[in-house]
């Protein structure tokens, strides 16, 4: 019977995905997510709904429009394929719980935040604001468990966290002058809000490794040259879900060196 709640669980996350890559396409461009059909952005038509049957239409289409041949990009497959991974996996860790609801609506946001930090070099206010009033609403109701008990309700766990967060990043700003964006500044205060203090230093120093070795991978095969600029949101994403899913063990752990 698990294995069974396993799939269906990994097939939502497939048909989520397909929903986040509209959210992918159509924040950047000012679009409403909630009304108008999907369409070829190259000849402009309407899709059917064959055609937005989630990876099965990718692959029956060979990538590309059925009417104008435009190639469809392969993103789309990729991300609705990794929140099945995603949404099999965290159930088969927590079951069908509160806490598996939680991480897989965030592994959602942060799906969006990577990709179109990725593809366009944003962080979106409009995506910013509406999640860390989210993170905060939770932490005041329904709090996680990896929130602690700073103070005297975990609200103030990730208060603490959010505040760290953005002071943080946004004295890298200053300093870097140029170097991180705003909107990751802005990000960084939803992440605190999410983890709560300490494990937003857990989900900052994970962002740090990330993308540094990323980085360097970059480099050592020339995707990337030295003077070019990569996007911190998405290793600020990762670093996020690794804090939320492990922060709690790499903490204890990291504790446990001193």
């Amino acid at each position: 019977m698990t294995t069974v709640v396993t799939i269906l669980a990994g097939a939502l996350g497939i048909a989520v995905g397909s929903f986040l890559n509209v959210c992918i396409d159509r924040l950047p461009r000012g679009e409403s997510i909630a009304s108008g059909r999907s369409h070829c952005d190259g000849c402009k038509r309407q899709l059917t709904a064959r055609e937005l049957v989630p990876v099965i239409s990718y692959l029956v289409l060979k990538g590309r429009c059925g009417s104008c041949r435009a190639q469809i990009p392969r993103r789309m497959p990729i991300v609705e394929v990794v929140t099945g991974l995603i949404f099999a996996s965290l159930y088969l860790a927590y079951g069908p719980s509160g806490t598996f609801l939680l991480l897989a609506a965030y592994a959602c946001i942060l799906t969006i935040v990577f990709v179109i930090d990725l593809e366009h070099g944003l962080i979106l206010n409009k995506v910013v604001t509406p999640i860390l009033v989210l993170a905060l609403a939770v932490a005041a109701i329904a709090p996680p468990q990896w929130l602690g008990t700073i103070g005297p309700h975990p609200i103030v766990s990730a208060l603490i966290g959010a505040a760290t967060g953005f002071v943080l990043l946004f004295l890298v700003a200053l300093v870097s002058r140029g170097g991180m964006g705003w909107g990751d500044v802005k990000f960084a205060a939803f992440m605190g809000a999410a983890t709560g203090f300490p494990l937003i230093m857990v989900a900052i120093f994970a962002g740090i490794v990330t993308g540094g070795v990323s980085g360097i991978v970059l480099l050592v095969f020339r995707k990337k040259g030295r003077k070019e600029t990569i996007p911190f949101g998405p290793f600020l994403a990762a670093g996020t879900m690794i804090a939320l899913l492990w922060g709690q063990a790499i903490l204890r752990w990291y504790l446990g060196m001193m």
